[in-house]
Parts: C-alpha cells; structure tokens; sequence
C-alpha cells in the first residue's frame, strides 16, 4: 500500500469582527480552541471592537459533529472544528499555515498595508496553530498570547527562538483551568526560560476559557 498526497484547491472561512478603515491600528488573529467555530468564538471579543482594532478568526478546516456519532443527525446539532489530528499531521499544518498567510494578506490588502501592530491570540489547541503560524511566517508580530495552552513541544528551534523572541510572548492561563496545573505551568515557564524566550505571564480566576476582562487589559 503506498500512501500519496495530492493538492487541492478548497474554500476555507473566516469571520471578522470591526471594519478596515483609516483609524484601523491592531488587526488581530485570534485560533479557536478545539471543537469550536470561528464564528461563536469571535463572539467573545465583541467588547473590544472599535474602530481602532479588527479582529479576524480563522476557521479550522476540520469541522465534526460533536455528537458520538451513533444517530442520524438533524439541523440542530452542534458543529465543531479542529486545526489538526495526529493522522497526516504534517500536510495539516502545512495547510492552515497556508490558510492563515492567505487570510492575513487578504486583510493587510483591504488595509493598504501592514497594521501598525498585529496581535496573535491562541485559545487552547489554536496557540500551536498560532505558535506554527508565527514561527513559520515573515510578518512580524507585535504580541503572542497563549492562552490555555503552550508553544509546541516541536517547535522549530533554527528560527522559532528568534521568532517568539521578537514578540511580547504572553502566557495566559485560568486558575481554576482544569488542564493546566500548576506544576504543569511552571515546567513550561522553565522550557521557555531555558531556551532564552522572554515571556510573562497573565492569570485569570476562571478556568479553561477566555476572560473578558483580561482580553480587554490586553487591547490596552
């Protein structure tokens, strides 16, 4: 059995909350967590939107139901998406990579340019999208924020060191997040310390989600 891979062309979507004008400063991408859409998930950004600031989110190209698969399903079950699985994991980054350099360049194109600050938001399984996208990419990029979550284990150390460590690489996590210990944040804050990544930390009381008041500390 041989296994071979071929490309395609395929229509990928995302949302944006705000419009592009001449007060437009921060365009922000914001990745999903596993099983969300991109369209509830820029929902809880809602409150920083203004004229200043548009904020774009990216959907994973993976969508299930979230069912357990054992019934017939109808108009209103839920619907979820993922960047990636393990199974060809290699052409799933690859391809949202892509995905994510054709949906910031169609937004810097109605923009005329480069924001003046592009700010990079990963919830959950989206920070190693983010992470990937922002290792792999030539834009720079003012703030990185991880939030849930950490930069991937595989990171690509010949220019991913550099790459985070050009950012304002901010690790955000939920005090009561119940997959994220304590000592667990503490090994990953000793990861990145001995690499030479600068980086700080923000915390939340709540637990494995987006907080809105931090989100907004965050806009500044």
């Amino acid at each position: 059995m041989d296994e071979r891979h071929i490309r395609v062309s395929r229509t990928a979507r995302y949302f944006t909350l705000g419009t592009t004008g001449p007060d437009t400063r921060q365009l922000w991408l914001v990745c999903h967590g596993y099983r969300q859409l991109a369209r509830r998930f820029l929902h809880r950004f809602h409150r920083l939107g203004d004229d200043s600031r548009i904020i774009v989110a990216p959907e994973g190209l993976s969508r299930f139901y979230l069912d357990d698969g054992t019934r017939q399903h109808g108009p209103d079950d839920a619907i979820g998406a993922t960047w990636m699985t393990r199974e060809d994991r290699l052409s799933e980054i690859h391809d949202y990579i892509g995905l994510l350099d054709a949906v910031v360049g169609e937004v810097q194109e109605e923009l005329g340019g480069p924001p003046e600050s592009l700010i990079v938001l990963g919830f959950s399984q989206g920070v190693h999208t983010a992470c990937r996208w922002v290792v792999a990419g030539e834009v720079p990029v003012q703030r990185l924020v991880c939030w849930g979550a950490y930069p991937p284990d595989d990171l690509d150390l010949d220019r991913g060191l550099a790459r985070l460590a050009a950012t304002d690489l901010v690790l955000v996590r939920g005090l009561s997040d119940p997959y994220v210990s304590d000592a667990a944040h503490q090994h990953q804050e000793a990861r990145l310390a001995e690499m030479g990544v600068p980086f700080r930390t923000l915390t939340h009381p709540g637990g494995h989600d987006l907080d809105g008041d931090l989100l907004r500390e965050l806009a500044g």
